[in-house]
């Protein structure tokens, strides 16, 4: 499986790299909403799914979704948002934008990783 993370912090983004190739999956890492539309955009293939955070530079998670889901290529990729933020506002806005779920920072690897699989339906 493969899946697109961004988030601003190098930290973040390395836990969720190790967690993901231990489990076997392939990381494409970007650091913000701008970077992950050019990630995207470069890769051969889509990936399985994607993880982004909400609180970032240049793009937000908000409108990195919204980007994402203007493109029919894109649009059966599941996106889950992780991050520290936790208001119902905040997820009801994910959830307008077009995300598909949410996980709460810091995170439990293995729930991370049931979550990939159960929204991709891969294993």
């Amino acid at each position: 499986m493969k899946v697109l993370a961004i988030d601003d912090s190098r930290t973040i983004r390395d836990l969720v790299n190790l967690t993901l190739t231990r489990e076997g999956f392939d990381a494409v890492l970007a650091d913000d909403g701008q970077h992950g539309i050019e990630t995207l955009a470069d890769m051969a293939e889509p990936p399985d799914a994607i993880l982004t955070d909400i609180n970032m530079p240049r793009m937000d998670g908000f409108g990195f979704i919204r980007e994402v889901r203007k493109q029919n290529a894109y649009d059966g990729i599941p996106i889950l948002v992780l991050t520290t933020e936790s208001a119902k506002e905040m997820r009801t806005r994910a959830r307008e934008a077009g995300a598909t779920g949410w996980i709460v920072k810091p995170f439990d690897p293995a729930r991370l990783v049931g979550a990939l699989r159960t929204v991709t339906g891969l294993q």
